[in-house]
């Protein structure tokens, strides 16, 4: 026996041991009901890479009762184990479902730029003439705090980003007492980084549109506070996100720079997901506010 099993405290009693092993055999199972989403075989050039219309025709995402029960048990953990193409594939054959309304939180991954170092710290470092006054911060754990949840404003058309923490900010926000909160899961949340909401062409797939996170006048929206605002808009960092729905309460995102894409995104309201979970599964049925494509449509008038 090891010394480290003889010297086991004396306090570890047969509860506890009881409770450990549950943990590790729901975790297990957890695991085992992983998603199964399957994938079209890829390369690592832009040549070796599926149409998305053939991926869509030889493996549908939602079509069926079975594939949606696989969505059902995608989350944001296993979305950010994938890699960059697998995640492309079910972007690429999902559609913009309804336009949320309300607080989401947020995660965020990134992909891995050519260099071997996160394409957002190689897009950013290249930007001229932008005074940012954070020292000394990487930018993935700023974009930790900026991405950290949103809020949506359906009937204005706008959302605003949640922001827990204002330390790495505070050196750049106006007027800092002042800022708007609100209380998500009796949790405080700065209101900054406004945007405005509208359907639009995808830029990773064209064949349908997605809902679109637009920064570029965020300066014209009520409420907006120039610093540090103007960091996500058209003199700043030029954001633009795009979202689709992988279910009701779920959204996976896509973020761009200047029209670069920069890092995967994902979008979770726990309350709408799982009262509509079982419904959705069923039946596949979810209001659509953007155009889904001839192809979608095709595929339900075959069904």
């Amino acid at each position: 026996m090891s010394n480290r099993i003889q010297n086991m405290p004396k306090r570890l009693t047969a509860l506890s041991v009881f409770i450990t092993l549950s943990l590790l055999i729901g975790a297990c199972g957890r695991e085992a009901e992983k998603a199964n989403i399957e994938f079209m075989e890829y390369g690592q050039d832009y040549r070796g890479k599926p149409m998305f219309a053939r991926l869509e025709h030889k493996l549908p995402i939602a079509d069926t009762r079975e594939h949606r029960e696989q969505l059902a048990r995608v989350t944001p953990a296993y979305l950010a184990g994938l890699d960059q193409e697998q995640v492309d594939q079910i972007y690429a054959r999902l559609t913009a479902g309804p336009i949320p309304d309300g607080p989401y939180d947020g995660s965020l991954f990134f992909p891995q730029g050519s260099s071997g170092k996160l394409r957002a710290s190689e897009i950013v470092g290249g930007l001229k003439g932008l005074a940012v006054r954070v020292k000394g911060k990487k930018l993935e754990i700023l974009g930790k705090i900026l991405w950290k949840g949103k809020v949506f404003y359906r009937d204005e058309m706008v959302l605003r980003n949640r922001i827990e923490d204002l330390a790495v900010l505070a050196p750049i926000v106006d007027d800092v007492l002042n800022v708007p909160k609100i209380e998500v899961d009796s949790r405080d949340s700065w209101l900054m980084f406004p945007a405005r909401l509208y359907c639009g062409q995808s830029l990773l797939d064209g064949r349908r549109e997605s809902l679109i996170i637009d920064y570029a006048f965020t300066d014209e929206i009520n409420g907006y506070r120039e610093k540090p605002d103007f960091l996500a808009g058209r003199r700043g960092f030029m954001v633009r996100d795009e979202i689709r729905m992988i279910r009701p309460g779920f959204y996976l995102g896509r973020a761009y720079l200047n029209r670069v894409f920069v890092l995967n995104f994902t979008l979770y309201n726990s309350e709408i997901a799982e009262a509509t979970r079982d419904q959705w599964i069923e039946t596949g049925q979810v209001p659509e506010d953007c155009w889904i494509g001839h192809q979608r449509l095709a595929g339900a008038a075959a069904n």
